[in-house]
């Protein structure tokens, strides 16, 4: 394995979940491709990670295997509010909190939203410098 390269979410409005990811947080157009209900679009997500999107997709259903994806942020509170602005939902607000690993505590900030297709996202912020 070399690493993670992408999440993928089936969505019912392509448009709309799209402008929420390119326009309001700021991810980058990779890929596009197809037409309708086969459109897809891979989005850049930073670090060789991307999200990509499918359109063609029902309601967002209860929540699955997944709970939801994190992306990773140097600005926790600021990637919220741009979500927020964007469409999204406000689940969790900000909050920092020590993750109690058994190597020690792992201080980080965290927010989670219910994006406009559904899904749910967390941004993460290391708190810990150099991490």
């Amino acid at each position: 394995m070399k690493g993670f390269h992408h999440i993928a979410i089936r969505v019912k409005n392509f448009d709309e979940t799209v402008r929420f990811y390119r326009d309001g947080l700021g991810l980058k157009e990779r890929l596009a491709w197809g037409e309708g209900d086969e459109r897809a679009m891979l989005l850049d997500a930073g670090n060789g990670n991307g999200i990509e999107v499918f359109a063609g997709g029902q309601e967002a259903p209860a929540e699955g295997t997944i709970a939801h994806f994190a992306l990773l942020t140097e600005d926790c509170d600021g990637a919220l509010r741009r979500a927020e602005e964007a469409g999204a939902t406000v689940t969790v607000p900000p909050k920092s909190v020590d993750i109690p690993a058994e190597t020690g505590p792992v201080p980080v900030r965290i927010a989670f939203v219910r994006a406009p297709g559904g899904e749910t996202i967390e941004f993460y912020q290391n708190l810990k410098s150099g991490e």
